[in-house]
């Protein structure tokens, strides 16, 4: 009898550590923290229209699909956060904390709580996490638009913009703090350490663009070949390239960007291009871009006395997951049979 008991509490104490260590994924956990009419409104079909159309501009003039932040309780937001940052690295989500945290900074200086209000950042997502094999969510709101495509644990995370206004605070307890400055600050570490024959292939354009080329188009080619490549830089700027480019890759986790890196250095660094327009100092407008065979980066601040960065990171086959889509259509056995 005695052995018997000690069978039995034995099986239940192991079950017990089984389903301890039975750990809900974040994207699930969130979602079962919602109520009905919460959820209803946080998850859509994963071919609903909305998933490609993105914006960097604020909430109040451009309403997002998905749920607010001002909707969910504190264990909710508490939720989405965990999931956020199980889907970037610490530096992506310190970057979109300090972006939104911007908001308040923004309302000091206005006074318009509908367009600036932190709490206008919506999460939306594509598909059902809890029982798809692919499925999407995003992360959007002012200066912030975050694609995340899921294919059988593969993650593609684009398009990528991050935006900072102001990009330097220019009053107040925190003077002088800047947001996105090692993109700003990397950029003119390569442009400056440039020979002059160097900076005339580099420097395509002596006006800067106003805002980023690509805009919000949902699908973007690439644009004209211009800049110097990587191929004819020395040792030392081909390591502030590199850096520069890891600079936008941080945002991903460290598994996934050295991954990326790694490939980018296989397959097409030699003909990357870094191409620069306007000023090459700090307070003066400026823009640049990079370009590769398969990626590119925007960077522009030239909006309130060039103090408004935007920079955006797109991949030509895979934004929104188009290259992971492509991937579980041809795999789908469902439909090798359609």
């Amino acid at each position: 009898m005695k052995k018997i008991f000690m069978i039995t509490l034995l099986v239940g104490a192991s079950i017990f550590l089984a389903l301890g260590l039975i750990v809900e994924k974040p994207e699930v956990e969130f979602l079962r923290s919602l109520t009905q009419v919460q959820r209803n409104k946080a998850l859509l079909s994963f071919d609903d229209e909305s998933k490609t159309l993105f914006h960097y501009i604020p909430s109040s003039m451009f309403p997002r699909e998905g749920i607010q932040l001002n909707e969910l309780d504190q264990e909710q937001k508490a939720k989405l956060d965990k999931l956020l940052k199980g889907f970037l690295s610490e530096t992506g989500y310190m970057k979109t904390m300090k972006i939104i945290d911007l908001e308040n900074i923004l309302l000091e200086i206005s006074g318009d709580s509908i367009m600036r209000n932190p709490e206008n950042y919506s999460v939306a997502f594509y598909g059902n996490p809890e029982k798809d094999s692919l499925w999407a969510f995003s992360f959007e709101g002012h200066h912030i638009s975050l694609n995340f495509t899921i294919h059988n644990e593969k993650v593609g995370i684009a398009p990528r913009f991050l935006g900072a206004s102001p990009a330097r605070i220019p009053s107040g307890p925190r003077e002088g703090e800047r947001t996105l400055h090692n993109e700003e600050d990397l950029g003119f570490e390569l442009i400056n350490s440039l020979s002059e024959e160097q900076r005339k292939v580099a420097i395509f354009k002596q006006e800067p663009f106003f805002d980023i080329v690509t805009g919000k188009s949902p699908e973007v080619e690439p644009l004209s070949p211009v800049g110097i490549m990587y191929g004819q830089l020395n040792g030392h700027q081909q390591l502030i390239f590199l850096k520069l480019i890891d600079e936008y890759l941080s945002t991903m986790p460290a598994e996934q960007a050295e991954k990326r890196m790694n490939s980018i250095k296989d397959e097409e660094i030699n003909e990357v291009r870094f191409g620069w327009a306007g000023a090459t100092v700090l307070g003066e407008g400026h823009y640049y871009r990079i370009q590769g065979k398969t990626f590119l980066i925007e960077f522009d601040n030239v909006q309130d006395k060039a103090n408004h960065i935007h920079t955006v990171w797109r991949d030509f086959d895979g934004d929104f997951g188009r290259d992971l889509i492509k991937e579980h259509y041809e795999n789908s056995d469902h439909h090798k049979h359609d």
